[in-house]
């Protein structure tokens, strides 16, 4: 698990929860792994497409979109 717990466990009482589980942590943090994940493999074919070796915002960004 690349994402630390402590950031999700931030970002969920963000969003309002006033007390949050190490197990839906956990689980969020495992959500946006995978979902990250994804959207960098089809940045990385947006930049290669582009005939570029480069990941760019502007490929995250569409890779978002496209998602």
């Amino acid at each position: 698990m690349a994402l630390p717990i402590a950031t999700i466990e931030k970002i969920i009482r963000k969003a309002g929860a006033y007390r949050v589980s190490k197990g839906a942590a956990k689980e969020l943090s495992e959500f946006l792994e995978d979902w990250g994940v994804e959207i960098a493999q089809e940045a990385m074919r947006l930049a290669e497409h582009a005939g570029r070796k480069t990941v760019k915002s502007e490929d995250i960004e569409l890779a978002i979109k496209r998602l």
